[in-house]
C-alpha cells in the first residue's frame, strides 16, 4: 500500500461536506490537492528505513560522546491528525571501533522518523533503535520535547502549554549511558532541562525502567538546575484523550 492520491483529496471532499461546509466553493476548490500534496511531504517517512541514513564513517578513531542538540521536530499525531513541534537531542557513545556517522545525519535520522502518524513516546525509540542499529554504540539517549496542538487546541486546551506544565518530554536510553555517572556527564552537557526526563513521574518509555531508581527528586532537580520547576513538567494534560 503506497501514497494514494486520489484517495487522499476525496476524503477530503468527504470531510469538508460533513462538517457542513461546500467543497465546491471557490475558498475551497483546490483545497483536496493542496492537502494531498501536504501529506506527501510531512508523511514521506511511512515505510522508510531510517536506519541505512546512518552511513558509517571508517577509521575515525574517536570513541567519546557525540551529542547534537536542538535538531527541529515537527511530527503528524495519530490520534487527532493535529501537528507536534519541538526539538529532539541526540546522544550516542561510539563502540570500541569508533564507528560514528555524520552529525547531520543524526538530523536527518530525526526528520525521516518525525515524518510518520506519530505518537512521541514511539518516536523517541524509533530513533535510539536506529541509532543502535547500525552504529551498534556503547550507549545512546535521546529526548524530545514538544507542543502537542491536540493539547492546545482542543482537549484540555492546557495554559501555558508553550512554556512547559503541557510539554511532553521522553526519553529512551541505552547500553553505557544507563550508568549514572556517565549519564550526569551527558545531561550537564545538553539542554537544561533533560534530566527532567528521568522523573518517574513524567509518562515515557523510561518511567518504570529501572534507570529512574538511580534518581531522586532531588538529585533530578539538582543536576537540571531547575529546582523550581521539575515537578510541574510534563504533568498537566493527556495526549491521547
Amino acid at each position: 500500500m503506497g501514497f494514494d492520491r486520489a484517495r487522499i483529496e476525496e476524503g477530503v471532499r468527504l470531510l469538508l461536506a460533513g462538517v457542513g461546509d461546500d467543497p465546491q466553493r471557490e475558498g475551497l476548490r483546490e483545497t483536496p490537492r493542496r492537502v494531498a500534496d501536504m501529506f506527501e511531504e510531512i508523511l514521506a517517512g511511512i515505510g522508510r528505513d531510517a536506519a541505512p541514513l546512518l552511513t558509517v564513517i571508517p577509521g575515525a578513531g574517536f570513541d567519546e560522546m557525540i551529542m547534537v542538540k536542538d535538531i527541529p521536530l515537527a511530527s503528524l499525531c495519530e490520534h487527532h491528525l493535529l501537528p507536534f513541534v519541538g526539538k529532539a537531542h541526540v546522544a550516542y557513545v561510539p563502540n570500541r571501533e569508533g564507528r560514528i556517522t555524520g552529525l547531520s545525519k543524526l538530523a536527518r535520522v530525526v526528520d525521516t522518523l518525525a515524518k510518520r502518524l506519530q505518537v512521541q513516546e514511539r518516536l523517541t525509540t524509533e530513533i535510539a533503535d536506529a541509532l543502535d542499529a547500525q552504529l551498534a554504540p556503547r550507549g545512546v539517549f535521546v529526548m524530545l520535547e514538544a507542543e502537542h496542538l491536540c493539547m492546545t487546541m482542543r482537549g484540555v486546551k492546557a495554559p501555558g502549554a508553550l512554556t512547559g506544565p503541557a510539554r511532553i518530554i521522553a526519553d529512551f536510553v541505552l547500553g553505557l549511558l544507563r550508568d549514572k555517572a556517565v549519564l550526569t556527564n551527558v545531561l550537564n552537557a545538553g539542554h537544561d532541562a533533560t534530566l527532567l526526563a528521568l522523573d518517574a513521574k513524567v509518562t515515557s518509555p523510561c518511567a518504570t525502567d529501572p534507570l529512574a531508581s538511580l534518581w531522586s527528586d532531588s538529585e533530578i532537580c539538582h543536576v537540571a538546575g531547575r529546582r523550581n520547576h521539575c515537578l510541574s513538567e510534563g504533568r498537566d494534560g493527556d495526549a491521547n484523550s
